[in-house]
């Protein structure tokens, strides 16, 4: 038996399962995952930042999406490309836990989060030695508020493999409450997420 994600679990050897099965259906035909961030596509910017915690970066997406596949080229990163991400997260979560069952732990992390960093993704991983009880270290705002990235411990594997769906994991949290600890991160990089140009916009203003 695999054991969970104890503190003997070494920080580069979590493995990092990237969410990038989404459709993009409010981009007005753009894909916000191939949008720039300092000439650099975010799906690609992800990556990189999951490659600086981890070396078992794996990148889930949906079939028939070369742009997203071309932008990841030359990093070191699994691509598992599933039909089931058509379903909605549940089904890209379910199957990239299926692809990496034999881990100890993995974190999740969406792809579209676009504040999320390297030392986020750390502060998370390391909530382990504070909090060792806990089975789920959930990211979460400054003030609280919980999101993403997640850290789930192996124990729950089983229920995220049932998952069907948009549910992104939720129903297995709420069913393990009392065994999630919340990680607080700087601002809301959390739950910021960009799902229209119109966010992505007010996102660059904001940036100049």
């Amino acid at each position: 038996m695999v054991p969970g994600c104890g503190v003997n679990v070494t920080q580069s050897d979590i493995p990092i399962l990237i969410l990038a099965g989404g459709a993009s259906r409010r981009m007005a035909g753009r894909d916000k995952l191939t949008e720039t961030v300092d000439g650099v596509p975010l799906l690609r910017l992800q990556a990189e930042r999951a490659l600086r915690v981890s070396k078992d970066v794996n990148v889930l997406m949906r079939p028939g999406r070369p742009d997203r596949k071309q932008a990841l080229e030359g990093l070191d990163v699994n691509v598992i490309v599933s039909p089931h991400a058509l379903e909605g997260m549940g089904g890209s979560l379910r199957t990239g836990i299926e692809a990496l069952d034999d881990r100890p732990c993995v974190l999740l992390m969406l792809a579209d989060l676009i504040d999320i960093n390297a030392r986020d993704l750390r502060m998370v991983i390391e909530a382990r030695t504070t909090a060792p009880n806990a089975l789920i270290w959930r990211g979460a705002t400054q003030d609280n508020r919980p999101g993403h990235p997640v850290l789930f411990d192996r124990a729950v594997f089983a229920d995220l493999k049932r998952l069907e769906g948009d549910s992104g994991g939720q129903e297995v949290m709420k069913a393990h409450a009392d065994r999630v600890v919340l990680v607080p991160l700087p601002g809301d990089a959390a739950r910021t997420d960009l799902d229209t140009p119109e966010d992505w916009a007010r996102w660059r203003a904001a940036r100049d």
